[in-house]
């Protein structure tokens, strides 16, 4: 970091030999001004802001106290050295009450001054250093609780603390809304069933690193939130002032879909929210563009802009959609009544349809179908065989009796699953989820523990009784996996891996590494490189589908 000096004295020898004498460039720092007075040097500190200044104390016109007084009512930081061949003590007990950081005797020892100078130009950069990591650091907690705040109100969790977090936010930006896009990975629900656990994160990891730095890239003030496996909601920050153009957000999709097709090979579809989304209404524009991702051919990829006619109209889709959503949240909440009404309610629903509204609910119910199993799936409620059968089961009858059996079926089943799960193991299924989405950031017991409202030694009790290790030992290993994977067939930096999976120090990230491993993240790379192992493009994992 270049730091700025300005040379204060009424001897023009004095300055010259200041300039000449001190080696200002090997220190890496600019000398911004020469004055001759104080008043001078009050216009040129005002201007340039300079991190040193080195200040005589007898001047004419306006002296060094005097300049160190008008000095200290806008720049509180500058480092000052008075120089003076005054030893009046007097003069020593002014300097002293405005912060003065040493003094030097005339005729002065430019070598002394010297060490003087790169000694405060160091002080400076580990004290600008400390304020960039902490500032940082304060930024990044800040906005993982907002990202938390957010997520709960998309899923519709917002309690006490959103609304306080929220008051908060909209105090500082009234009128704070968002442009809302909802990212699907084409065809999920099948690529999923063909992917191994580990295959099924890191493509997920992939994908909402590829979006970050996507918008990262565009200065844009955003959030990537992951809602479940292989969908993605980005919120970007609109303001009042902000006009809200919709060809631009089509740009930003445009930038996601490229983005995920050149480093992954892999087609998405994103769903743009047609108007700016108030933070109150976040859920519920969520839900509706999860409807339209829904009831989109699974297999399309590409930008889809909702059509308000349209969905005005489909008042039977609606209702279909309603009660779906009414039985996954029943089977969420481990609640048999309302998963069990809700789907005597849609049975009914599709009974009273008319011919037509049922020809036209075929596509609609097996689309329903998918995010049932998406949702499901989650909740660890549905095996990969199971899944894999019922999948059998649609494919040969794709009728809408055929399809809504197979729900029932399917909803029986996830009851007596879920009813039989401890409300322990509830929770660590939401832990599980929440680790995942969150190893790029900061995790603790306390934010884990928070997240789930419990305490965090009852946390601990829980995780270790049901994941067979500590909560750090299972988050270590997550991390540890997901850099393997990452070196071995992306090419990015071992800082930039490390970053990614919640290291922000390199070195830090590599005695963690070689400790797991027993070799240098670098070491590990080039292992895989002579193996052959590494995939055939090296930018993220290939082969995905289209």
């Amino acid at each position: 970091m270049r730091l700025k000096a300005l040379l204060v004295d009424d001897e023009a020898n004095i300055l010259k030999n200041l300039q000449a004498v001190i080696p200002w460039e090997a220190l890496d720092i600019e000398v911004a001004g020469i004055a001759r007075n104080g008043e001078q040097a009050v216009e040129i500190a005002r201007r340039e802001r300079p991190e040193i200044i080195l200040c005589d104390i007898r001047m004419p016109v306006m002296d060094g106290i005097r300049f160190l007084e008008e000095l200290r009512d806008f720049d509180t930081e500058a480092e000052v050295v008075m120089m003076t061949g005054y030893q009046d003590f007097s003069y020593v007990r002014s300097v002293i009450r405005y912060e003065v950081k040493d003094y030097i005797l005339k005729p002065i020892d430019y070598e002394e001054l010297s060490r003087t100078v790169e000694r405060l130009a160091n002080g400076i950069r580990e004290r600008n250093y400390e304020q960039q990591t902490m500032q940082r650091e304060w930024r990044r907690v800040f906005h993982l609780a907002y990202e938390k705040v957010l997520y709960d109100l998309l899923v519709d969790l917002g309690g006490g603390t959103a609304r306080s977090f929220l008051r908060m936010r909209e105090a500082e930006e009234e009128g704070l809304t968002f442009a809302m896009m909802l990212v699907d990975v084409a065809d999920y629900s099948k690529k999923e069933h063909t992917w191994e656990e580990k295959e099924r994160k890191l493509w997920n990891f992939a994908v909402q690193n590829i979006l970050q730095e996507s918008l990262a890239s565009l200065s844009l003030p955003h959030s990537v939130l992951q809602v479940r496996s292989g969908e993605w909601c980005v919120l970007v920050e609109r303001r009042p002032s902000d006009p809200f153009d919709r060809n631009r957000i089509l740009e930003w999709a445009e930038l996601l879909l490229s983005s995920v097709d050149n480093y992954l090979k892999l087609g998405i579809r994103v769903a743009l929210h047609p108007a700016p989304v108030p933070i109150e209404r976040l859920a519920q524009a969520h839900k509706a563009l999860q409807r339209q991702l829904n009831l989109s051919p699974a297999t399309s990829v590409g930008i889809i802009v909702p059509e308000k006619s349209r969905a005005a109209e489909d008042s039977s889709s609606q209702l279909l959609w309603n009660w779906i959503e009414e039985m996954v949240t029943g089977l969420k909440r481990c609640d048999r009544i309302r998963t069990e009404t809700a789907l005597k309610e849609l049975n009914d629903s599709f009974r009273r349809l008319p011919d037509v509204s049922a020809e036209r609910a075929e596509p609609i119910l097996h689309y329903l179908c998918l995010h049932l199993f998406r949702e499901m799936r989650a909740i660890d409620v549905l095996s990969r065989e199971e899944e894999a059968e019922i999948w059998r089961r649609i494919d040969r009858n794709p009728g809408v009796r055929d399809t809504l059996a197979v729900i029932n079926q399917l909803v029986d089943r996830s009851l007596d699953s879920v009813m039989k799960k401890k409300t322990s193991d509830v929770l660590m299924l939401s832990a599980r989820d929440f680790i995942e989405r969150s190893l790029s950031s900061d995790l603790s017991i306390d934010t884990l523990a928070d997240y789930l409202g419990i305490s965090g030694s009852y946390f601990s009790l829980l995780f270790k009784q049901h994941f067979g290790e500590t909560f750090v030992e299972y988050v270590t290993r997550q991390r540890m996996e997901m850099a393997k994977s990452l070196l071995a067939l992306s090419d990015k930096s071992v800082t930039q891996v490390g970053q990614m999976v919640g290291y922000a120090e390199r070195r830090y990230f590599t005695r963690v590494f070689s400790k797991y491993t027993g070799m240098l993240p670098s070491e590990f790379r080039e292992m895989h490189q002579k193996q052959g192992e590494m995939a055939a493009r090296p930018s993220w994992p290939s082969g995905g589908e289209r």
